[in-house]
């Protein structure tokens, strides 16, 4: 049945993957190990021990723009395909499109949009939808390498990663999601930045998003990480370890998504000395994108316009309907994992998180320019061909909807 959500955990790519790309089956973040680029011969050893191989991931991903002159020709080839009226894509036929999306807070949108009808009603009778469940950022991008995934809802940074890997070929970024949902918890006796000096500081992932932002931020107030000349110890940990360490002591704090800061918070017993949204311009960083490859995006433009303007639509729906969307999430949530969260997590966590189409495509280079500054990255990168903004356009302006842009 269209639209029916069939809950299927990914399970693996095609080995022609590996034979394809094999350097970019290292488990991490981002995913994947890029030759050619060198760390910033300032950065200490020790931090280059921890970037040899998985950080040189996180540097690759950041450090090259990828689309050159020959992509923005495939690119300006569909927005010309796009035209002025979303009526000049044609319905190409029968249509399976394999969606992509975790079972978290920050990816409601599909969570709601494909338990409450909008995906199935918006993509029609000739789309069927078949859903997949990930738990990382990496295999939703070998995923997409191997053609077993045309769209995703994911993070920034593999976003980024699987535009590097692919020269600028496979990913490009059509929509956003959702927007804040980070913070820096802490324990009760830490009231100022200068109390974390010596203190041991948790991030989801080396190089992730939350591990960009903590480290930028403690640089920014004189209390930088022990790789940037100072003494604060920056530990990846899964998000899940980071709650039980901090329980048991072994952590000072993290930086963390939600669900999971509102866990520190409720569970660990700490409180929030940062919220990551108090650092962006109006409040808005990219948490939660929707990505397409591109070729998909190229052989039915008429289905990614739909999946788009369901994006929209659900977003809309969630803004005006939040406690029956918490209850969709937490249902959902609860269907993949076994588990739903407390109530009184996700009625917390919820707010901290703004459902958004706009994918904030300044935040995700400014990210990029706070890693260069970090002495991550050799240049400052270039993203901009990663975003293909027009079709969401082409559907905000069918639905009377301000445009979004840089």
């Amino acid at each position: 049945m269209p639209g029916q959500l069939r809950l299927t955990p990914y399970e693996g790519v095609s080995s022609r993957v590996q034979r394809e790309h094999p350097t970019r089956l290292v488990p991490g973040h981002w995913g994947d190990l890029m030759p050619g680029i060198e760390v910033n011969r300032e950065v200490s050893a020790d931090l280059k021990k921890m970037l040899i191989p998985i950080s040189l991931m996180v540097i690759a991903s950041l450090a090259v723009s990828c689309g050159g002159d020959d992509h923005k020709e495939t690119t300006s080839a569909t927005t010309r395909a796009a035209g002025a009226s979303p009526n000049e894509f044609p319905d190409l036929g029968p249509v399976t499109l394999h969606l992509g999306y975790f079972a978290n807070v920050t990816h409601a949108v599909p969570l709601v949009g494909l338990n409450n009808g909008i995906f199935a009603q918006e993509l029609g009778a000739n789309v069927t939808i078949d859903p997949k469940t990930f738990n990382a950022g990496p295999d939703v991008i070998t995923a997409i390498f191997a053609g077993e995934l045309d769209a995703s809802y994911l993070g920034q940074s593999p976003a980024v990663n699987g535009y590097v890997q692919s020269d600028g070929h496979d990913v490009r970024i059509v929509s956003g999601a959702a927007s804040g949902g980070a913070a820096l918890v802490v324990k009760p006796e830490i009231t100022e930045p200068a109390q974390l000096s010596g203190k041991r500081i948790a991030s989801p992932q080396l190089g992730n998003t939350q591990d960009i932002a903590l480290r930028n931020w403690l640089k920014q107030n004189g209390v930088p990480a022990e790789e940037n000349g100072g003494d604060v110890k920056v530990i990846p940990t899964a998000n899940a370890d980071a709650l039980t360490a901090f329980k048991n002591g072994d952590l000072d704090g993290g930086w963390a998504p939600e669900p999971w800061a509102t866990r520190l918070v409720q569970e660990g017993g700490g409180h929030i000395l940062v919220d990551e949204k108090t650092l962006w311009p109006n409040g808005q960083f990219a948490t939660t994108v929707l990505i397409v490859r591109t070729n998909f995006l190229s052989d039915h433009p008429d289905t990614v316009q739909k999946l788009i303007s369901a994006n929209v639509k659900t977003v809309q729906w969630i803004k005006q309907h939040t406690e029956e969307a918490k209850i969709l999430v937490n249902q959902q949530i609860e269907a993949v994992t076994s588990k739903a969260l407390p109530k009184a997590v996700i009625d917390a966590a919820f707010p901290n998180v703004e459902f958004t189409y706009d994918p904030i495509q300044s935040s995700v280079e400014t990210a990029a320019k706070q890693a260069y500054d970090l002495g991550l990255l050799q240049d400052n990168p270039d993203l901009a061909d990663l975003f293909s903004l027009d079709i969401l356009n082409i559907v905000l302006a069918k639905q009377g909807l301000t445009a979004v842009s840089r």
